[in-house]
């Protein structure tokens, strides 16, 4: 069946690096638009960064020059470098796959910037 696993979540300083990983199966993953999304407590979940299959990506304008996604299509996986975190960067982070009309999502980690 199809699954998203996330990884890579924990505790930062603000300034720090986080890498999270989503590990993919169950279906092509090469052909999926995969991003990843955030939600904090008390907002609405947001996209961060989006990658397609062709490889070209988009970012939210809070996260630009400071996180970048990438994708390991040998490894079905999608990653996301996340530099120069600030405490506004904490939430949860959810990993989501999409080709119409299949969507699916990972179970989320917990990134938390704090001092």
């Amino acid at each position: 069946q199809v699954q998203l696993v996330e990884s890579g979540g924990g505790l930062a300083q603000p300034g720090g690096s986080l890498r999270l990983s989503c590990a993919a199966s169950g279906f092509t993953f090469s052909r999926y638009r995969m991003s990843w999304y955030r939600q904090a407590p008390g907002k609405e979940r947001e996209l961060v960064a989006g990658i397609a299959s062709t490889g070209i990506t988009n970012y939210t304008d809070s996260v630009k020059g400071r996180f970048t996604i990438s994708r390991d299509n040998a490894k079905n996986t999608v990653y996301l470098q996340m530099n120069s975190l600030k405490d506004e960067d904490t939430a949860v982070y959810y990993c989501n796959a999409v080709r119409f009309p299949a969507i699916y999502w990972g179970q989320g980690t917990q990134v938390t910037v704090s001092s």
